[in-house]
């Protein structure tokens, strides 16, 4: 037989009034507080701040990392220029070298030769080689390696070569020419049907490839 106090208890325990009461029957064992929660909440952030700091400490590390690739780019970059310069002034030398004999072949008698000579204008373009003759001088670009850019830009120059070289301007002829140890998409081509005299530097002489006949274009 239940006894008063205990119905007491056993229609609180039922009342929707008191489910939520500590010990009520519809409260879950163990359920979360607001302690609980605030705690968990807490470490969680202690997590996200920890993984912060080594992500930062890894971005530092990428970024002194890549700031010495730049610096081992740079003087990469640096040393290829200068091998490149080094190795264009050699190609240069070769060409002057031989320039009287490969012109003479032509029947084009070289007295001098300036090397590296600068325009009067404010730009300063610069053409590696003048070959002079009386009143004839071949203009000479040197590329290890021409392209058609090339071609292009020196056409451009031998367009202006009296305005910018006024010391020449009074010449009755000027020829250019291109010299080059290797060619890119048939550049030697190019220049020969813009009127180019094309001469190769192999090995330890340089020779004109235009065919017997060639006519070179007067800037």
């Amino acid at each position: 037989m239940t006894s008063g106090k205990d119905k007491d208890k056993y229609n609180k325990d039922r009342d929707p009034d008191h489910v939520n009461d500590p010990g009520g029957i519809y409260q879950p064992q163990g359920s979360l507080s607001f302690e609980k929660v605030w705690l968990m909440f807490q470490e969680t952030d202690r997590k996200w701040q920890e993984t912060d700091k080594r992500f930062q400490e890894s971005d530092k590390k990428w970024q002194e990392t890549d700031k010495r690739f730049l610096e081992t780019n740079k003087k990469i970059t640096k040393a290829f220029d200068l091998f490149t310069s080094q190795w264009g002034r050699l190609v240069e030398s070769l060409v002057e070298g031989d320039l009287p004999r490969v012109m003479q072949e032509r029947g084009i008698v070289v007295k001098r030769t300036v090397e590296r000579a600068k325009s009067d204008d404010e730009k300063g373009y610069e053409f590696d080689i003048i070959a002079v003759n009386g009143d004839v001088c071949v203009v000479v670009e040197v590329k290890t390696t021409l392209r058609p850019d090339d071609v292009n830009d020196f056409l451009h120059k031998l367009k202006h070569f009296r305005e910018w070289m006024p010391e020449y301007a009074g010449k009755d002829r000027v020829l250019g020419a291109v010299a080059y140890i290797r060619v890119h998409s048939n550049s030697d081509k190019m220049a020969e049907k813009n009127g180019l005299f094309t001469i190769r530097a192999t090995g330890k002489s340089a020779r004109i490839v235009n065919p017997e006949g060639f006519e070179p274009k007067e800037f």
